[in-house]
């Protein structure tokens, strides 16, 4: 299942860097999408949403949202086929752009569903 992390850190301390880390672990094709940097936990980062494939399954959004209005649209044109919003990152203006759109979403923490095996 190919998953993208959009905010995912070079910093192992924040949670974007872990659950590229550990989405790795469970065997997931992971995407890590930062605008500056080129190489997060070995793999190779896209710099944004446009620059994804078009079967992205999960999107993990780890954009707080003071900062995600710039890329509500990406996502929707992205059309992936689920979006998780994980702790501190969820959006009134996201939340309806994806139920306007048909694009399924959870207010969720990724890192915890991956060990209760719910992802």
């Amino acid at each position: 299942m190919k998953t993208a992390v959009l905010g995912a850190s070079q910093k192992p301390e924040r949670f974007s860097n872990k659950a590229v880390k550990r989405l790795k672990m469970h065997g997931h094709e992971v995407i890590p999408v930062h605008p500056l940097h080129h190489e997060i936990e070995g793999l190779p980062v896209v710099h944004s949403l446009e620059e994804l494939p078009g079967d992205i399954h999960t999107l993990s959004v780890y954009v707080g949202p003071r900062h995600i209005g710039g890329e509500i649209d990406g996502i929707v044109k992205l059309k992936p086929q689920r979006v998780i919003m994980n702790p501190g990152t969820e959006s009134r203006e996201l939340k309806e752009a994806l139920d306007a759109h048909e694009i399924p979403w959870i207010e969720a923490c990724t890192l915890v569903m991956l060990d209760a095996g719910d992802f």
